[in-house]
């Protein structure tokens, strides 16, 4: 016999469908099919939606940049190398390399036998034209904002002083040529303004090293000394000095970040050339 338990739970008005008296709305029933699948739609889609924000989170997270490291202070072994190299740097500037090549030609060369007084005099000449005279136009284009630094390092700022130093070198070669000077140190000169047109035009897309262009220049005149100048028998001795410097200088500019190791090999190799072929 079927047990009627309809009034187990009376009726409450408004209830409804959720009547607890119907098997269809009963405790642990949905009120019909529908509902369920909905019910699971709901639940799939908030999942979806929690891996989609998870994985988003991720990736948020693995491209973040790692955290740049501190950088630690120099050490004394850096800062001492440091301070060699700015010494180096302007002891071995571009301007002085002609001057240094005329002191080396007097002394190594058939030039020894000058007297001291027109080795001074031809000493102070040069210097005049290609140290001094530059430097108080870089001075004065610095005070005119054409230049940024006097060190010349930025790639920009170099196209009028290339023009003063090969301007320079082209006088000093002209007044070595008429005061009865060698071939070969009339061409030192007058490679080195070849080179440093060759750099200035190079300067224009790259920024090749000046410094390295000037000290190979010398090197490149000792050994023209040591071929055709009747040489002193330490040039050797000199030429391997200044090999060794042209080294140093060019790893001091490496050093200081103002060049690449192919721009300072660049700057050997026109400033060698220039003045090897030349003179």
């Amino acid at each position: 016999m079927k047990i009627d338990t309809s009034s187990y739970y009376p009726e409450v008005p408004g209830e409804g469908e959720y009547s607890l008296n119907k098997r269809e709305t009963g405790l642990f029933e949905p009120a019909n099919p529908s509902s369920e699948v909905s019910s699971v739609e709901m639940v799939s889609e908030t999942v979806v939606t929690e891996e989609a924000s998870f994985r988003e989170v991720n990736r948020m997270e693995e491209s973040k940049e790692p955290a740049p490291e501190p950088e630690l202070p120099p050490t004394d072994g850096e800062r001492f190398v440091t301070s060699v190299s700015h010494i180096l740097s302007w002891v071995l500037v571009p301007l002085l390399m002609p001057v240094y090549g005329l002191m080396l030609a007097f002394g190594l060369s058939i030039l020894e036998v000058a007297p001291m007084g027109m080795r001074l005099g031809f000493t102070l000449i040069v210097a005049g034209i290609n140290v001094l005279i530059p430097m108080l136009l870089v001075v004065l284009l610095k005070k005119m904002g054409l230049v940024d630094d006097l060190g010349l390092n930025g790639r920009k700022e170099r196209l009028i002083p290339y023009i003063i130093s090969i301007v320079a070198l082209v006088v000093t070669a002209i007044f070595m040529y008429y005061r009865g000077a060698p071939h070969w140190l009339v061409w030192f000169f007058g490679g080195g303004a070849v080179g440093g047109f060759v750099n200035m035009l190079i300067n224009f897309r790259w920024k090749i090293s000046a410094h390295a262009a000037g000290i190979a220049g010398v090197a490149a005149l000792l050994v023209r000394i040591a071929r055709d100048g009747n040489p002193h028998p330490s040039v050797l001795g000199w030429l391997i000095a200044v090999v060794i410097l042209a080294g140093l200088l060019g790893s001091a500019r490496v050093w200081l970040g103002r060049h690449t190791v192919w721009q300072v090999l660049a700057g050997f190799a026109v400033g060698f050339t220039s003045v090897i072929l030349f003179s």
